[in-house]
């Protein structure tokens, strides 16, 4: 759950006794100081993110792909543009359409990354399977750090981008606020070790539309060159991703918070999604056939699903308005300087603030 922290009193940290004399404002002035000083005021400080690393939209150290913020430096980690506490302790990502991406993307992100270790050092160089979860069905499923797990998440999608080049494509004018990602590895002989993903959670709206539409992807568990390597999408909220209809009063406005719960228990997926004013929606998949979330058979899928795969969750804003202009349908071919003052301007960017966002084992019951 969301880490309580308890703001020490002031007067145990000043130098005055306080027993027959107040207490000076200077002295109260310096302990506000002191505890300022040992609790900065950054993401960690007010969720647990010890087991947590991030991606973020830049790149300082100049070796062409984005910065990665491991487990013991997100600790004391904040970025004012892409990733801070706003005004209600909640934590806000940010991404541009245009900026540095990691390797395998064209898409930026402000996003973390979920380390199943219980070491500070989870991010850095601990086992695969130490730092992921399992499915029950994984022949090795015991070595990992869990089988299944769970993760919460309560927020409300602020931004995103205004504007792409191709409107009619998919990913356009999106954002991904949660997933549950595949490591990908050399060893490819069972047809496992891709690095794909058996869940996105999408949050999209039209420019013209005044609500937009939440609704989940399950990737196909195929080589990355297989044209059957598509996104199999389930609405939630709204309408699908290739709907430029207007969801009107079935849709989620923008700054709107609704709350997802993904609970993977054994081999099967249970998907909780929350909103006061559209109730609740439930979905279930086994991710280790390929048996799709509507019960019937997908021949083009992996027959095992992602049985034989390491998972592990991110969480955040990873941006979907690519300024890739590729002819894929994943690319929209969105506008971007690279220059965030003027991309911000433009609204060419996503944002997402996350009230709450809890990982813990997985469950039973939904």
């Amino acid at each position: 759950s969301m880490l309580n922290i308890k703001k020490i009193g002031l007067l145990a940290l000043t130098t005055c006794t306080c027993l027959q004399v107040a207490c000076s404002e200077s002295d109260n002035s310096q302990a506000q100081e002191t505890v300022a000083d040992e609790a900065p005021r950054v993401p960690a400080s007010k969720f647990d993110l010890s087991q947590w690393s991030i991606t973020v939209p830049l790149d300082l150290d100049g070796n062409d792909r984005a910065d990665n913020i491991g487990v013991a430096e997100i600790q004391t980690y904040s970025h004012p543009d892409f990733f801070y506490l706003d005004e209600n302790d909640h934590i806000v990502f940010t991404s541009p359409n245009k900026a540095t991406t990691s390797p395998t993307s064209t898409n930026t992100r402000s996003e973390l990354r979920y380390h199943h270790s219980l070491t500070s050092d989870a991010s850095n160089g601990s086992s695969s399977s130490a730092r992921n979860f399992a499915l029950a069905a994984h022949k090795d499923a015991d070595q990992y750090a869990s089988i299944g797990s769970r993760m919460e998440a309560t927020l409300q999608v602020d931004h995103v981008s205004l504007n792409a080049g191709h409107p009619d494509k998919p990913p356009a004018y999106s954002v991904v606020i949660g997933q549950i990602h595949a490591t990908s590895s050399g060893d490819k002989s069972e047809g496992f070790g891709y690095g794909n993903e058996p869940l996105k959670i999408f949050y999209k709206k039209w420019p013209q539309h005044e609500k937009g539409s939440v609704f989940w992807a399950y990737e196909r568990n195929l080589p990355t060159d297989d044209p059957n390597r598509t996104d199999i999408a389930y609405v939630v909220w709204g309408n699908n991703w290739d709907d430029p209809a207007d969801p009107g009063d079935r849709g989620i406005a923008l700054g709107e918070v609704f709350s997802y719960t993904v609970n993977v228990h054994q081999d099967t997926m249970y998907l909780v999604f929350e909103s006061e004013n559209k109730g609740t929606v439930r979905h279930e998949i086994n991710l280790a056939d390929n048996v799709d979330a509507n019960g019937n058979v997908d021949t083009a899928d992996h027959p095992l699903g992602y049985a034989g795969d390491p998972l592990y969750f991110k969480a955040g804003t990873y941006n979907q308005c690519s300024t890739s202009e590729n002819e894929s349908w994943r690319y929209p071919a969105c506008p971007g300087t690279g220059v965030w003052e003027t991309d911000q301007a433009d609204g060419n960017f996503a944002r997402s603030t996350f009230h709450r966002l809890v990982v813990s084992e997985s469950s039973p019951a939904r």
